[in-house]
């Protein structure tokens, strides 16, 4: 087999594959004669059928896969041996192949048009200092972040009979389906939560399944089920309460102080609210790094220079849509494409220059996380099961494929979170110190 690569341009080039004979010849031939092995062909016994028929029905079929099989592994190890610079992925000449006589060939010529990027460095320590922003809280964000506090630190209590905004355990039941439920009554439509609220400890509810909750996401959620499932949840069913969690807001006691800060940080309400003012300065420290990470990827697309094969481009993002898009559409957003491609190697790079890993723990952590976010602070690790709970439906949601890669989606979340870390580690920044309404409109002038 023979491959060369005959470069354009410093952008684009051909790769031109030639298989010969002696390439696919022996491996075709084996893959024949296990196939008369097998064949169970009318009017002959079990390998038995003569190699000609075999070769008459079988033998294109054979030599493609064989080619095929053969030209991806050449192709992709010549990219990986010479280290080039891709963007894309190599397109096939069409033409060419379709003029290939299968039948009468026994040397295949085919060609891959290839798109390359520029090399490039990305040195953080060497970037133009950019701008970062230390935020001092004042009065009434310390005030809305005690009441906050004291919401999520409340008492679960276990009230007689379901309020709004309650946590409702039971179990399920229509047929042979029972399925252990907790529904926070936020995931109920206005107009529904007559059915729960009032019900205590022990009643059962009848109600129509595919009528009361607010969305799709919330029914999965109560009911264990991936989104494309619950269309089939429908019709009446019962529900037997089996507890009620309410959050009480709590006093300003030295347990709640314990319960926010931890055991001896405040023993009185001036040391809780100057802890409580540090809390909201990391949070608002949180917010500023979040800036920053943007600024830093606007700063680096811009000063980082890298080529990118335009032509190429267009021809490739035209081809994998299948005629989704026309060249008028795609060219419509091509900008924010080649900027999504020059990010995506620029975190590439600084991913490698600074070993960052995703490993699948934390990938089910981020959608443990996404869950405990969507019942709010109802649910506390203490009671029974929850985190059990939590496990399942993260589970189903890394495994459902409904509405694209749930997985690979949150892979690249925290991937990117990783990637942007480093660069905030690393690159020069200068700290100023302001309030947080002059924050508030740097950020929304973003």
């Amino acid at each position: 087999m023979n491959i060369s690569l005959n470069k354009a341009s410093d952008l684009q080039g051909r790769l031109t594959v030639v298989v010969t004979e002696a390439d696919y010849k022996e491996k075709v031939e084996a893959k024949l004669k296990d196939y008369r092995k097998k064949a169970s062909i009318k009017g002959f016994r079990p390998g038995m059928v003569p190699a000609t028929l075999i070769k008459k029905l079988y033998g294109q079929s054979a030599l493609v896969d064989e080619i095929n099989h053969e030209l991806g592994h050449a192709v992709s190890d010549y990219i990986k041996e010479n280290k080039l610079n891709l963007v894309g992925e190599p397109l096939p000449a069409v033409e060419e192949a379709d003029s290939i006589d299968w039948e009468k060939d026994t040397e295949f010529t085919f060609h891959y048009d290839l798109g390359f990027h520029s090399d490039f460095k990305v040195d953080l320590a060497k970037m133009k200092e950019i701008k970062s922003y230390e935020i001092k809280a004042d009065k009434k964000e310390i005030a809305e972040t005690v009441e906050n506090l004291k919401k999520q630190f409340g008492e679960q209590t276990h009230p007689d009979a379901v309020e709004d905004r309650d946590l409702v355990f039971g179990t399920f039941t229509q047929g042979d389906w029972v399925e252990k439920s907790a529904i926070p009554m936020h995931a109920i439509q206005d107009k529904s939560k007559k059915i729960f609220i009032g019900a205590k400890k022990g009643d059962t509810l009848k109600f129509a399944i595919d009528k009361v909750f607010v969305d799709a996401k919330s029914l999965a959620l109560a009911t264990g089920k991936k989104e494309e499932e619950v269309a089939d949840l429908t019709g009446e069913v019962s529900y037997l309460v089996e507890d009620i969690t309410r959050q009480a807001p709590a006093e300003m006691n030295v347990e709640f102080f314990d319960k926010v800060l931890g055991p001896g940080k405040a023993t009185d309400e001036k040391t809780f609210l100057a802890e409580v003012e540090k809390i909201v300065s990391e949070n608002y420290a949180r917010e500023a790094n979040y800036l920053l990470r943007i600024d830093a990827e606007k700063a680096l697309i811009e000063n980082v220079k890298i080529d990118l094969p335009e032509e190429f481009l267009r021809t490739w993002l035209v081809r994998i849509n299948e005629g989704k898009f026309t060249p008028e559409q795609i060219d419509q957003d091509f900008d924010n494409v080649k900027r999504d491609i020059r990010w995506n190697l620029i975190k590439n790079e600084i991913a490698a220059k600074f070993d960052v890993k995703v490993e699948y723990p934390e990938v089910v952590e981020k959608a443990k996380d996404m869950v405990r976010q969507q019942f709010g602070g109802y649910l506390s690790s203490d009671q029974p099961g929850i985190e059990e709970m939590i496990e399942k439906i993260a589970m189903g949601y890394l495994s459902d494929k409904s509405k694209g890669d749930n997985f690979m989606n949150l892979y690249n979340q925290a991937f990117a979170d990783k990637v942007s870390s480093a660069i905030v580690e690393n690159i020069p920044h200068k700290v100023s110190k302001i309030d947080v309404e002059k924050f508030k409109e740097i950020a929304a002038a973003l």
